[in-house]
């Protein structure tokens, strides 16, 4: 299947005549009040790692608007490159969406400081290098590089992880400011497969250390046998603008020998990116463990 985004699309899709308009759902209306750009966002959103392509009766659905409602958006998010229609009529996220998310500071920034150093320790390790950045109650995954024998692991790039079960959401988490911290310790343990559930008490206990010492690490027995070893990235304010990792299968290399390679990679990113350890006493033990 190939995307189209440059041709006309049939707003009828392949679940609607081409004849027909689609009737209003029986009390589903557009929320009153809710702004145009707000259920546009939402029909995006309706996309994840098990769904890509979408129909657009399925995308009404996972939205939770009319039919109608969606027919009129995804005209107009696939004349401005946000969505694609493939040839059998289904919907896939656009490549201008990516384009604009190449912008990010955050994101592609640091991505592309990172890059060379990422590589390096690549060449050392020949298993899963990561980097990510915190977006609000989550990971989300800026690089991987990974070689084809490496293990299988969880995340790609793009994709999300959670703070509380995964090495680079624990370095994000305890470089956060202590109120969003605390919000985040106070919620239920993560249930996810392949990973211990760490109740509140240990939590507290794992990011005291991951303070101290500059080095986070979790072990993981789905979808392969892990361990992740991670430390953080700062920025020219002495900020955690990202974490950096190496994930490889449990029982190759031990972590402490793992550590010193991730975080002399780590700091040389945060020297690039401006960061001087005097420069803030409050993160100078994470910078020099």
């Amino acid at each position: 299947m190939t995307a189209v985004p440059d041709r006309k699309p049939d707003l009828a899709g392949p679940d609607l005549p081409s004849a027909e308009v689609p009737a209003p759902a029986r009390g589903k209306r557009p929320k009153q009040g809710e702004p145009v750009i707000d259920r546009a966002l939402s029909l995006l959103a309706v996309f994840t790692d098990r769904r890509r392509a979408l129909t657009l009766s399925e995308m009404a659905r996972y939205a939770d608007m009319p039919a109608p409602t969606a027919l009129r958006l995804i005209a107009r998010l696939v004349a401005w490159g946000a969505l694609e229609r493939l040839d059998d009529g289904r919907y896939v996220v656009g490549v201008r969406l990516w384009e604009v998310a190449s912008l990010s500071p955050r994101g592609h920034g640091v991505r592309e400081i990172a890059l060379p150093y990422l590589e390096d320790l690549f060449e050392v390790t020949r298993h899963h290098v990561l980097l990510a950045v915190r977006d609000g109650n989550e990971a989300v995954l800026i690089e991987r590089l990974s070689s084809k024998e490496a293990t299988e692991v969880a995340y790609r790039v793009g994709g999300r992880a959670p703070l509380r079960s995964t090495a680079v959401g624990l370095v994000l988490l305890a470089g956060a400011d202590t109120a969003f911290q605390e919000a985040v310790i106070r919620q239920p343990a993560d249930v996810e497969a392949g990973v211990d559930a760490m109740p509140e008490g240990q939590l507290r206990r794992t990011l005291s250390d991951v303070r101290r010492t500059g080095v986070a690490m979790i072990r993981r027995s789905a979808p392969s046998r892990t361990v992740s070893v991670a430390s953080p990235i700062f920025d020219a304010q002495g900020a955690v603008a990202a974490a950096l990792s190496i994930v490889v299968p449990d029982g190759a290399t031990p972590p402490n020998v793992l550590a010193p390679a991730v975080q002399a990679t780590a700091r040389a990113v945060s020297r690039n990116l401006g960061f001087k350890a005097e420069a803030s006493a409050g993160v100078r033990h994470l910078a020099q463990a």
